[in-house]
């Protein structure tokens, strides 16, 4: 018996503080977790490279090829301090990655959040397989990620308290974020144009002397940039010329299509690692638009009741219990936003009969578990007065049947509308709004862009992520906890197998493969490469270590360069480089890098969704050795790999 008494009571203790604190740490250990467990990207071993150059050399030019300057300059610090090595390179992008679930207690402290949405926002963040992958990758995606949220947060807190120093902080993560990637201004944009349609249509109210907080802040993304892009002044002739090398290069690689792909190109992948967070975006925007129709009929109700009542002088006390400014301007948010009443929600739908309607605690004000300090659901629910908190039974003249599920759906949704008397209660709504804008603005815009890439999702996921934890009732939160499921496996999967595997989410990952030939060469004196593709060689052959090969791709057809035997290992690219060569031996093939192959797997996509198995696509390197080499595959791996 005590056993069983002493359960309620742990889990009343529960708070939600603890909850969000146990998904950081979760989203901490699956960053930082045998960080450098895979190879490098192709990508990853030039921006390492391009890193490395800059901490030995301290030269730096723009180039868009490779994106912004932020993650040259952040990744060589870390080189400085801390040692240049695969798991160094990835510490920033992980951090970032972490940072990101972190900033979701700030959007639910303004109450943009409930508290179950807050903790499935937080935790989709975490375990989400891109979102981790991503996170582990020294690209400049993660960093855009990081201060697109940082903004939004910002941007929420000046139009909360109306601070100066919110500004500012909001125009720090523009600036930054448009020194890591060229798409960051294209985000910025999107902003924008909601941010102008919820100023023109008096959703949110600017300050007094809010022009002048606009220019410092364009000030201050201006001076950001101006100091990363001309390599803190080394370079001046880049704050001319980069934005155009960047506009021409993003629009040649679109046209060109090198890595292209059809515009669903994002949702195919969506489904095959983030089916739950699509599956509770594609519901909270139905429910979002729902509930936003039968809020703005309510207001419209409540406008001409208003001025009904001015107009006919009747009895104060419906003013009174309304609530309403003295001016009557029903666009202010009204501190009594009371769900609509059945009539009201009857005119909204389509369905002819709604005989029940039980009302649910709108915008997730509860606890997630009781405690001693703070009311519960219940404990609210019996303080509130009936005209805070209705329960509607309705005995229909025409039928007995019960409720159709779309109304109760319907119903349901309108309990968004419900807040009894918080000033908030419309906030909820207008957040996911604009998520849903940033959402279906970046598929939109991603869909067009003809470079079609695995890691661009980032942006279209994150804002996703919030639409999916929209109206998160108990028991939708349950379900979310239980499809999370899904989440964690393919996460593991792609995150933490330590082999090539076969899936859309690498785009040319260096092989483990090559883990072998980093043996031969560590065995060998002086290594010959005649493949015109060298990565991830520079970047794990860098320093005193780069005197180990020679890169020799004039010499792909001219065997006869190697019969003094100068080279104790030669790599050929398979299958234009050499077959043989005389005075060596060929050892197995090795994968340089691969990818998911559509071609070869399009006859069995249902197979694959599940036994992800098939052939995939690669570059493939011949290695011949000197017969005394042989026996090298024995020795230890190189260190640096």
């Amino acid at each position: 018996m005590k056993a069983a008494d002493s359960s309620p009571t742990f889990l009343r203790r529960i708070r939600f503080e603890h909850l969000f604190v146990l998904i950081f740490i979760i989203a901490l250990v699956l960053r930082f977790l045998f960080l450098d467990l895979k190879l490098f990207h192709h990508d990853e071993a030039i921006h390492a490279w391009f890193s490395f150059k800059l901490l030995m050399e301290g030269t730096y030019i723009y180039d868009p090829v490779y994106h912004g300057p932020l993650l040259y300059y952040t990744t060589a610090g870390m080189f400085a301090f801390l040692g240049d090595s695969d798991l160094v390179g990835r510490i920033v992008p992980a951090l970032l990655g972490s940072l990101i679930v972190l900033l979701v207690w700030p959007i639910y402290r303004l109450g943009y959040l409930g508290k179950r949405g807050a903790l499935i926002a937080a935790l989709f963040l975490a375990i989400s397989p891109n979102m981790v992958y991503f996170s582990r990758f020294l690209r400049n995606d993660i960093f855009i990620a990081f201060f697109s949220l940082l903004f939004v947060v910002a941007i929420l807190y000046y139009f909360e308290y109306g601070k100066r120093r919110y500004m500012l902080v909001a125009a720090l993560a523009a600036g930054l974020g448009c020194c890591s990637k060229e798409n960051m201004p294209i985000i910025l944009v999107i902003f924008g144009v909601f941010i102008l349609a919820a100023v023109v249509l008096k959703w949110v109210h600017l300050k007094k002397g809010w022009w002048m907080d606009f220019i410092l802040g364009i000030a201050i993304i201006g001076a950001v940039g101006s100091l990363f892009y001309s390599s803190f002044g080394m370079h001046p002739e880049v704050l001319w010329t980069g934005a155009f090398d960047a506009i021409e290069h993003w629009v040649a690689m679109s046209d060109q299509q090198r890595l292209g792909g059809p515009p669903y190109f994002y949702i195919i992948l969506m489904m095959l690692y983030e089916v739950p967070i699509l599956l509770f975006a594609f519901v909270g925007t139905v429910q979002a638009f729902i509930c936003a129709v039968l809020f703005r009929k309510r207001r419209q109700k409540e406008s001409d009741l208003f001025r009904s009542v001015a107009t006919t002088g009747e009895d104060n006390a419906i003013l009174d219990g309304m609530e309403l400014s003295a001016d009557g301007d029903t666009g202010e948010v009204v501190k009594n936003c009371n769900m609509p009443l059945l009539s009201e929600l009857i005119e909204a739908v389509t369905f002819e009969s709604l005989s029940e309607f039980e009302y649910e605690s709108g915008f997730e004000s509860e606890l997630i578990f009781e405690s001693d300090d703070e009311p519960t659901e219940a404990k609210d629910l019996e303080a509130a007065s009936p005209d805070e908190n209705l329960s509607v039974n309705v005995a229909s003249d025409s039928s007995d049947h019960a409720p159709s599920r779309l109304s109760n759906f319907i119903a349901r949704a309108v309990g968004l509308c419900s807040g009894g008397d918080r000033p908030d209660c419309d906030r909820q709504l207008g957040f996911v709004l604009f998520c849903i804008w940033w959402m279906g603005a970046s598929l939109v815009t991603y869909a067009v862009i003809g470079e079609k890439v695995p890691w661009l999702i980032v942006h279209q996921l994150l804002p996703m992520i919030f639409v999916a934890a929209f109206f998160m009732s108990r028991k939708k939160a349950v379900i979310a906890l239980v499809l999370s499921v899904f989440l964690v496996v393919m996460m593991m999967h792609v995150v933490f197998t330590p082999a090539d595997i076969n899936e859309p989410i690498v785009q040319v990952q260096n092989s483990e493969e090559l883990r072998e030939l980093f043996r031969l060469i560590d065995g060998g004196n002086k290594t010959a490469v005649t493949s015109e593709g060298v990565w991830p060689l520079p970047w794990y052959y860098r320093g005193e270590r780069s005197e180990k090969l020679a890169y020799l791709s004039s010499a792909g057809d001219n065997p006869g360069l190697f019969t003094d035997g100068r080279y104790d290992v030669v790599v050929s690219h398979n299958p234009d480089g050499f077959s043989e060569l005389p005075g060596y031996v060929k050892m197995d093939v090795i994968r340089q890098s691969y990818w998911f192959s559509i071609y070869e797997n399009r006859q069995r996509i249902p197979a694959y969704y599940f036994f992800r198995d098939g052939k995939m696509g690669s570059v493939n390197w011949n290695i011949f050795v000197r017969p005394e080499m042989t026996q090298a595959a024995d020795m230890p791996v190189n260190g640096t790999a």
